[in-house]
């Protein structure tokens, strides 16, 4: 999606159903959430050891970046650093979706202690560049949805204060790959901060999700009429995602998922992500089950009171399920999302 294309979205559009469809040119300026103060969960798995220097990391923008040691100060999207949590390698600052407005942690934080992290933005264009300096931060890490290299949830308007803090950046590219991917880069990142990604908690981990991949596999096998629809819900708008771009929905698609697509003339509005339905046209498509986007940005589907939508087969039959478009980019919590679905189609019955 180009940056002309992504400024005629709206705010609503882009945290909708196709999956951080941000590019940074529509984000706002720095915010003031509330810090807190750093430090790392004791629950969480072996805190990686910090290897001696120097360091080199080549990210997936293409740029090799260097320091004379192994970077400690990091600062990160808040699901970059749920996923660097799950290997051990903490984080001292996040930014993005970290905490509902009860205060508890949001789905993007992972198993984040997030009373233990300093929070920069909790919302779309929120980043403060005071705090944020004063973690005298020596990485900043960040994943990337689109092809220009846009550090997600890094606003465009103070992006040059940011980067004049000194601390380098890093991108891991989740747009238009398939999930091992990202999974694989956010791995090999982790080991070059001090993970042991050869533990026994790591394979373990990854040997689940290649199962789970198997088992999917399996089901779309068995039931390949079984029709799949994404959607996320807004107070007007009810979105429908095309399987391309995004990279769960691409990696389902190759394990055999039964999509279904939005015409191509209706993504076009999107760059190619989802498609726009009013709430009277939100049966245009048939479903045996629908996958539903479950970020706090969404309306969840037990809080939908429109009758159109309860009176969808799928929704009458129970077959709807969670799906997160932002997936936290560890093998652990990839493996919950291949399950579910795999799970779903399995127990489906033919409603469409």
């Amino acid at each position: 999606m180009s940056n002309a294309r992504a400024t005629h979205l709206s705010r609503r559009g882009m945290l909708a159903a196709g999956g951080a469809l941000g590019l940074g040119a529509v984000l706002a300026a720095c915010g003031d959430d509330d810090a807190k103060s750093g430090g790392s969960d004791a629950d969480a798995s072996k805190a990686a050891a910090t290897p001696a220097g120097p360091w080199t990391f080549k990210d997936d923008r293409g740029e090799t970046v260097k320091a004379d040691k192994v970077p400690s100060g990091i600062v990160a999207f808040t699901g970059v650093a749920a996923a660097l949590h799950d290997y051990g390698v903490e984080v001292k600052g996040v930014f993005g979706p970290t905490t509902t407005k009860d205060g508890k942690a949001d789905v993007q934080a992972g198993d984040l202690d997030v009373t233990k992290v300093t929070v920069l933005g909790n919302e779309w264009g929120q980043f403060n560049i005071e705090k944020y300096a004063a973690l005298a931060p020596d990485l900043l890490v960040s994943t990337m949805f689109d092809s220009a290299g846009t550090l997600w949830y890094v606003p465009e308007e103070s992006k040059k204060k940011i980067l004049a803090v000194g601390a380098p950046t890093v991108g891991i590219s989740v747009f238009d790959i398939q999930l091992d991917q990202p999974l694989q880069r956010m791995l090999e990142l982790a080991k070059t901060l001090g993970a042991d990604t050869a533990s026994a908690k790591v394979t373990a981990a990854k040997k689940a999700f290649e199962d789970a991949a198997a088992r999917l596999r399996a089901a779309t096998k068995a039931k390949p009429n079984i029709k799949v629809l994404v959607g996320s819900a807004s107070q007007d708008i009810f979105y429908v995602s095309g399987s391309n771009l995004s990279v769960d929905l691409e990696y389902f698609k190759a394990l055999g998922v039964n999509f279904v697509e939005p015409s191509t003339d209706a993504l076009k509005a999107s760059g190619g992500w989802y498609e726009n339905l009013s709430w009277e046209n939100v049966d245009k498509y048939e479903a045996d089950v629908i996958m539903m986007d479950n970020r706090t940005s969404a309306i969840q589907p037990a809080d939908i009171a429109e009758a159109t939508w309860k009176q969808l087969p799928a929704v009458k039959a129970g077959q709807v399920i969670a799906r997160n478009p932002e997936p936290i980019l560890s093998y652990e919590k990839c493996v919950p999302l291949l399950t579910s679905l795999a799970e779903a189609i399995e127990n489906a019955k033919k409603v469409s």
